[in-house]
């Protein structure tokens, strides 16, 4: 039996940080959520359901877990390909209000570190 994925983000901004995940991921804001709680949900039911609710304190370290949005095609791709996917994505989401962190390229990937409006860590790959 498989089991669904819900990932659970602790914010300041339920409704903000929600905003921000469905534009960036292409999917919806789940309605009829309870206030100070907002949701995002994959409209082709495929990805996992992400969970915003609200907490009194801010982020203050570095994330233990992360988020790896793979907009460079399917694993494999040639880095020349992916690459200019990756930057144009990442261009995209800093008009959506993420901050650029720095970019790895090496000679066995490239990927983009960001944050979204909370500060939150997560990669384009």
């Amino acid at each position: 039996m498989t089991v669904q994925l819900q990932i659970a983000i602790d914010c300041r901004d339920p409704l903000t940080l929600a905003d921000f995940w469905a534009k960036a991921l292409g999917y919806r804001v789940e309605a009829g959520i309870p206030d100070g709680w907002a949701a995002v949900v994959d409209p082709g039911e495929h990805g996992p359901r992400l969970l915003f609710h609200r907490v009194p304190e801010g982020k203050i370290v570095k994330n233990r877990l992360h988020l790896d949005v793979r907009v460079g095609g399917p694993r494999g791709t040639a880095k020349q390909i992916r690459r200019p996917l990756v930057d144009a994505d990442a261009e995209r989401l800093r008009g959506l209000g993420a901050t650029h962190l720095r970019t790895e390229d090496d000679e066995a990937d490239y990927f983009v570190v960001m944050q979204d409006p909370e500060g939150n860590e997560f990669c384009l790959c």
